[in-house]
């Protein structure tokens, strides 16, 4: 039941907030390798990617990638979140005296979304060639061969074999446990701080959005750089033997990146990040503490 909770709260947040990631996702590729001023600038910021999607894409484009995305949610949220609400039902979050140890509660939700990210890697694959579409006069980054979910599964894995589809499996390891960590350590920590306060003891759906909005800029911040470098990986072309042509490893990215882009680029797309991660922090982890009130209140009876 924790699993199925926490995909059904993150399925609910993703739907709301996918477009922000599409525009993310177009932010994060444009001018790749290409520095500063020696690349077109279709996407100045946030607001106008917007425009630029919906006045040459149509409006529907924001949604480019949605069914892999909210199945990523499903998968990757659902055994996250159900994986760290099971290891704190056993109390392995508790330090020897049985008080909840902010070390452990960063350890165990790096490792939840460790597993989680692994095993959703190739729909978050699809999704990020799916929201990377775009008409010639906006695209950024390499275009891969427009597909639905199942078609592409089934191209992906036609040439490349499970191998394709895990592309970006390593790459996305770091960027799944340093944002949950950093995610559900501050949710946790800012629910236990606020609590102090007696009057808002009483108000446990104000306790959980006070610490959702915190987790949102932990989450933003820390996991934009890991975030950048997942989606060049999965978003570049690749050769007959399924090899990377820009990338041919996780820190020959990181080396290309800050070469050709300058340090900077690895917060592209911040704007949006946080722009969707902050309301989908705080409505994923505020429908994840609702439902598990309701779970405890009819279930258990």
């Amino acid at each position: 039941m924790e699993f199925a909770i926490g995909g059904m709260a993150a399925v609910g947040a993703g739907f709301f907030t996918n477009p922000l990631d599409v525009v993310k996702c177009r932010m994060q590729l444009q001018g790749e390798l290409q520095a500063k001023g020696h690349h077109a600038v279709h996407y100045r910021n946030v607001f106008h990617a917007t425009y630029m999607i919906v006045k040459h894409d149509g409006v529907l484009a924001l949604q480019n990638g949605l069914a892999p995305a909210l199945l990523v949610q499903l998968v990757l949220n659902g055994i996250r979140l159900g994986t760290f609400q099971f290891i704190e039902n056993k109390g392995y979050l508790n330090d020897e005296i049985g008080q909840r140890s902010h070390f452990k509660t960063i350890l165990g939700g790096g490792f939840s979304a460790l597993v989680g990210q692994l095993v959703c890697t190739p729909l978050f694959l699809i999704k990020t060639h799916q929201q990377s579409q775009a008409s010639a006069v906006i695209a950024v980054g390499y275009q891969n061969e427009k597909a639905g979910l199942i078609k592409s599964f089934v191209n992906i894995y036609g040439k490349h074999g499970i191998k394709g589809l895990y592309r970006g499996g390593v790459a996305g390891i770091p960027r799944a446990s340093v944002g949950s960590a950093a995610q559900l350590g501050t949710f946790n920590y800012v629910k236990e701080y606020i609590q102090q306060y007696e009057n808002l003891r009483g108000h446990p759906y104000v306790v959980s959005f006070l610490g959702s909005l915190v987790g949102g800029v932990a989450i933003s911040i820390m996991m934009t750089p890991f975030d950048l470098i997942l989606t060049r990986i999965c978003n570049q072309p690749i050769d007959k033997n399924g090899r990377g042509i820009l990338y041919t490893s996780y820190f020959d990215c990181v080396k290309k990146v800050y070469r050709a882009e300058g340090p900077a680029a690895f917060y592209k797309g911040i704007g949006p990040m946080y722009l969707r991660l902050g309301p989908h922090t705080v409505l994923c982890l505020s429908f994840w503490d609702a439902l598990k009130r309701l779970h405890d209140k009819y279930w258990s009876i």
